[in-house]
C-alpha cells in the first residue's frame, strides 16, 4: 500500500494541513485569464491534523475539524508549502472560519 501525505506527515499541536481546491478556469468574454491573476480558492480539503490545543495545566482539547472535511479560510491564511510535489496549507485551527457541510 502506497504512504499517503495523510500517512507520513502530522501537524502538531492544533496546526491543520489543508490541500486547496483547484483553481477553475476562467474565461471573461472569450478571454482566457492567466494563472497569475486568478483568485485562489479560499476553501480546501483537511488532510491531517495534530493532536490539539494544550493548556497551561496540560490538558489537551481536541481539535473541532478532522480529515476529510472541507473548510473555508482567509485569502491570506496558512503557511503555503510543498511536500511530496504536492502543494499544501498550514493552519492553526483559529485561522480556520468553518466547516463547510457537504
Amino acid at each position: 500500500m502506497p504512504a499517503t501525505v495523510a500517512t507520513t506527515f502530522t501537524p502538531l499541536h492544533d496546526r491543520i494541513l489543508v490541500r486547496r481546491f483547484e483553481e477553475a478556469e476562467t474565461v471573461r468574454g472569450g478571454i482566457i485569464i492567466p494563472d497569475s491573476a486568478k483568485e485562489k480558492p479560499q476553501a480546501g480539503e483537511v488532510i491531517a491534523v495534530g493532536k490539539g490545543r494544550t493548556n497551561e495545566k496540560g490538558e489537551t482539547f481536541a481539535l473541532d475539524v478532522k480529515p476529510g472535511d472541507h473548510v473555508l479560510f482567509g485569502k491570506y491564511g496558512g503557511q503555503p508549502i510543498t511536500f511530496d510535489g504536492e502543494d499544501f496549507l498550514i493552519f492553526e485551527e483559529r485561522e480556520v472560519y468553518g466547516i463547510i457541510k457537504k
